[in-house]
């Protein structure tokens, strides 16, 4: 109950205060009013200036992943890709455990991650024939058929993993191969 009354509360004041905005005159301000922060962080970049890619990542069940922005102004997409795989619900789990967050890209720059899916070798799992890559989880993002990501007997899917974006492809390495120590 409590929690109605404060939503109840929260909603009849927002009303009133939009109420009396709409009827109130504007009187002369004697100070100047702060810009807004968040009016100056960057937006997310549209998905049309991102070219994302993936390739095969040196060993069967890794793939390599990229991210570059050729839009005019910087931008940020999530800072954990968003990794899923056909015909199947979820996505690849962020190594470290990580929550979303911004990660900046400025014009012309590259941002690197590496997944890893089951070993072709385990039983475990269901296996797939693409996996798809959002440098964002707004994005649509861009699907890749198993032999685009050197996987050609299909995406073997038991617990995916993807790294978070990095400023290079052997920090995206490093990162997961600390995940799997």
């Amino acid at each position: 109950m409590r929690l109605r009354s404060a939503l109840v509360s929260a909603l009849t004041a927002g009303a009133v205060g939009a109420a009396l905005a709409s009827t109130a005159t504007a009187a002369p301000s004697a100070a100047p009013v702060a810009p807004d922060r968040a009016a100056s962080r960057p937006g997310v970049c549209p998905e049309k200036d991102l070219e994302v890619r993936a390739a095969p990542g040196g060993r069967t069940n890794v793939a390599r992943l990229s991210v570059t922005h050729h839009g005019t102004k910087t931008c940020v997409v999530d800072r954990i890709p968003t990794v899923t795989f056909r015909g199947l619900d979820g996505s690849a789990q962020p190594v470290p455990p990580s929550k979303s967050g911004p990660y900046t890209l400025a014009r012309g720059e590259r941002a690197y991650a590496a997944v890893r899916t089951a070993d072709p070798k385990t039983a475990e799992g269901h296996v797939v024939r693409s996996l798809s890559v959002a440098a964002d989880p707004s994005h649509v993002g861009v699907t890749f058929p198993r032999s685009a990501v050197g996987m050609p007997g299909g995406v073997h899917v038991w617990e995916p993993l993807t790294t978070l974006w990095q400023r290079s492809s052997a920090a995206a390495d490093r990162a997961l191969a600390d995940a799997t120590r």
